[in-house]
């Protein structure tokens, strides 16, 4: 059993859960993913986010990350990019099992079921580390007791960078708990700069409408489909403007909608 409270350099700040590292896996040389042990307090809706740093100077650096895994899990998955020099990522990308990370105890987000109208299809869009909200959701019932059909569109530049969506949709499928209802669950993974079978921005595959035409499903319709979107600043841009040309219209959680923007990542 790792200890929750591994030693560190500094005092852990009040107001924090201290967690202990139990894996780490990288994907490329810009992407990775951990996993961290959970406080028995601790409890969100599957597609919120934490702010989460590193106890590695008296006022730690703090940034919103989603959490990955469903909020029945009894650990906590995070999925990261590493940005050289960093004011977190610098250090976060080196943890190792057994180290200690910071939450903060309050989650948030919109990224959440209880955000949307009921409906039959519920698109997820994202684009590199924004797909982590979305490893949340497709782990998650509920997704499936709201909605026939989820289907989840990842674009990154290169094909190297759609491993971590591509393992959990695997698994997903295969999942004890949620495996029987994933039956309508499909990936519709993108890249942008090398050779792939699906090729290009989301944004421009749902104009020439080859993105229905690939899954064999209807264009969006304001009755029947629902969306949320993570990912960059103009992907959420021109996501949420493609959506509204389809008739969706904006939701939150104080009043739920046709779709949901996670905007917390965008600096």
């Amino acid at each position: 059993m790792l200890d929750a409270a591994a030693k560190t350099d500094f005092p852990i700040p009040t107001g924090v859960f201290a967690q202990t590292v139990t894996e780490v896996q990288h994907y490329t040389d810009s992407l990775f993913r951990f996993r961290m042990t959970r406080p028995d307090t601790f409890r969100f809706r599957s597609g919120e986010f934490v702010m989460i740093g590193l106890p590695n100077a008296e006022k730690p650096v703090f940034r919103a990350y989603s959490v990955a895994s469903p909020n029945w899990d009894e650990e906590l998955e995070f999925y990261s990019i590493k940005v050289p020099g960093g004011p977190l990522t610098e250090h976060l990308q080196k943890i190792k099992e057994g180290d200690t990370v910071l939450m903060r105890k309050k989650p948030t987000g919109t990224l959440v079921n209880d955000a949307l109208l009921p409906g039959k299809r519920l698109w997820m869009f994202s684009t590199g580390t924004g797909f982590a909200p979305f490893a949340s959701l497709i782990r998650d019932p509920e997704t499936y007791e709201k909605f026939e059909e989820v289907i989840v569109t990842h674009t990154c530049r290169e094909v190297a960078e759609l491993a971590y969506s591509q393992e959990l949709v695997a698994s997903v499928k295969d999942d004890p708990l949620c495996g029987e209802f994933a039956g309508g669950l499909h990936l519709y993974a993108t890249v942008t700069r090398e050779d792939f079978p699906f090729k290009g921005r989301i944004t421009d595959l749902m104009a020439s409408g080859k993105v229905f035409d690939d899954l064999g499903v209807p264009p969006i319709h304001p009755e029947t489909d629902r969306g949320m979107i993570c990912g960059s600043m103009a992907m959420l841009k021109d996501t949420k403007a493609t959506l509204e040309g389809f008739g969706l219209v904006e939701g939150s959680n104080s009043k739920p909608d046709t779709f949901v923007v996670e905007r917390a990542f965008v600096d």
